[in-house]
């Protein structure tokens, strides 16, 4: 994730209006409508920025439908490449747009990491796609009543500080290895241990050579703060998965789910089949009420905090907190995230929420809505290039997971691990989520433990009473079985 800083927190880059300065009058309806002028920016900046917000972004595109379409619902069914392709597009240009227009604040939104991955390995599993996208409409109408309401500060001070900064770091390394596992650079053999590097213990395939050069490339280029690093190393690497896969014996199964070919158009007509394909309360019964629930609350709590970090901190950099370290527009802004939360399910691509690529369109110079106007046309155009993405192996793209991933696990300097009460609590948080490759998981362990050591050490005011009475959720959750035996209920 791209992050460019051109004039540092809270400061104005060059050429923006100081302090002291008069903003000059607006030109035109254009200028008015976007505060252009009020803001020291320009037409050629805001599009500018806007250009090169999406190049930084651009790789969900790829790597969203590799996750959803990875994945199998309850009944065995999965996603096409090509129909997540045109809905991720849609849904992000779509969330895009709205955000410039009603938010007027540079801050790009497409299906969001790791919030698609409670989707793909939590919801689905347990109920169909139609209701685990039920699922996600919902968490979108939660948000935003949490952001009408005011609710959120409720929610928020509940929810322990530490706990926020694991419940990152653990998507992190939840993140990493399901790009692992996914490119098949590490796997399951029976008679190894539970995880080995390649088969056995060893890379004996091209395509690990393909998931190493991708690494390499976007670790190199995002440290030279090369903007749309990750979106390079993906082309890069499925150039030479294409080139390997002409002139090399490369066995059918090596690659995954898709083959490397290249296709027989590269433009064709978007499939919007996945359109509005959604069961709001299906989810519910199938996976049952508990379960249904926990994972609501899971993708309300990834959605919810991410966006509101990233909001801050993005709108920070652009220079456009006040004084009093307020946001202007907040209410839309967080209002219009919910909505695009929702827009995700209703599209079947999974949540969408506020990009920290937004970060390089600002370094380029965005500083209002008009640059998403920009980023949502180029992710429309990308609706007629579905052959083309459907032609990007695994092994390119799934190294995006892993420097994301290790991109989230700097938050763990954020924790104090000299403190016990913080120590334990964030470390089952984090070890959960990959260890039972469940997202879930770890949020539930990491609550009941900090509610429980609070509780040990006398101090049950520090955990208030929200805390609890998620805890008591997550203990039904986790002893769901036991529970359904003893009602004698399925």
């Amino acid at each position: 994730m791209s992050h460019v800083n051109t004039g540092g927190p809270g400061r104005p880059s060059a050429g923006a209006p100081g302090p002291s300065d008069t903003p000059p009058a607006p030109r035109g309806a254009l200028d008015r409508f976007f505060e252009l002028s009020a803001r020291g920016t320009s037409v050629p900046r805001e599009l500018r920025g806007g250009v090169t917000t999406f190049f930084a972004m651009a790789y969900i595109i790829v790597l969203n439908p590799l996750i959803l379409g990875g994945a199998k619902d309850v009944t065995g069914a999965t996603l096409s490449i090509p129909q997540l392709t045109t809905m991720t597009a849609l849904s992000a240009a779509i969330a895009t747009v709205i955000m410039g227009l009603v938010g007027n604040t540079p801050l790009a939104l497409a299906a969001g990491l790791g919030i698609n991955a409670v989707v793909a390995f939590q919801a689905a599993p347990v109920m169909t796609w139609p209701q685990a996208m039920g699922l996600v409409v919902l968490e979108g109408v939660v948000i935003i009543l949490l952001a009408v309401t005011g609710v959120r500060e409720l929610i928020m001070n509940a929810i322990p500080l530490a706990l926020k900064h694991a419940i990152a770091v653990g998507i992190g390394a939840f993140i990493a290895l399901v790009g692992l596992v996914d490119a098949k650079f590490v796997s399951s053999q029976a008679g190894s241990p539970p995880l080995s590097l390649g088969t056995g213990g060893r890379l004996t395939a091209w395509p690990a050579v393909v998931f190493a050069f991708a690494l390499l490339v976007m670790i190199v280029l995002y440290v030279r703060r090369v903007p749309g690093a990750i979106l390079i190393g993906i082309v890069a690497a499925t150039v030479l998965a294409v080139v390997i896969e002409a002139v090399a014996t490369v066995p059918k199964d090596a690659w995954g789910l898709v083959v490397p070919q290249m296709p027989e158009r590269l433009f064709a007509a978007p499939d919007f089949s996945l359109l509005g394909r959604i069961d709001l309360f299906g989810g519910f019964g199938r996976a049952g009420f508990v379960t249904a629930l926990v994972v609501l609350f899971t993708l309300v709590l990834s959605g919810f905090f991410d966006a509101m970090g990233t909001i801050l901190g993005i709108s920070d950099e652009a220079g456009l907190v006040t004084e009093r370290g307020e946001v202007p527009r907040l209410g839309r802004i967080l209002s219009v995230d919910g909505l695009s939360a929702a827009l995700g399910g209703v599209t079947s691509s999974s949540a969408n929420t506020v990009y920290v690529e937004s970060a390089a369109g600002v370094g380029e110079g965005a500083r209002t809505g008009l640059a998403n106007l920009a980023t949502g046309a180029l992710f429309a155009v990308t609706l007629f290039l579905t052959p083309l993405a459907a032609t990007v192996p695994s092994q390119a793209a799934a190294p995006a997971l892993v420097l994301v991933g290790a991109l989230m696990m700097t938050q763990v300097a954020k924790l104090d691990w000299d403190d016990l009460d913080v120590a334990i609590p964030a470390f089952l948080t984090i070890v959960f989520m990959p260890f039972t490759f469940s997202i879930t998981n770890g949020v539930g362990a990491g609550i009941v433990a900090y509610t429980v050591v609070k509780l040990a050490r006398g101090r049950w005011r520090e955990a208030g009473w929200l805390l609890p009475v998620i805890s008591i959720v997550f203990l039904v959750y986790f002893g769901l079985h036991v529970v359904e035996q003893v009602l004698g209920v399925k």
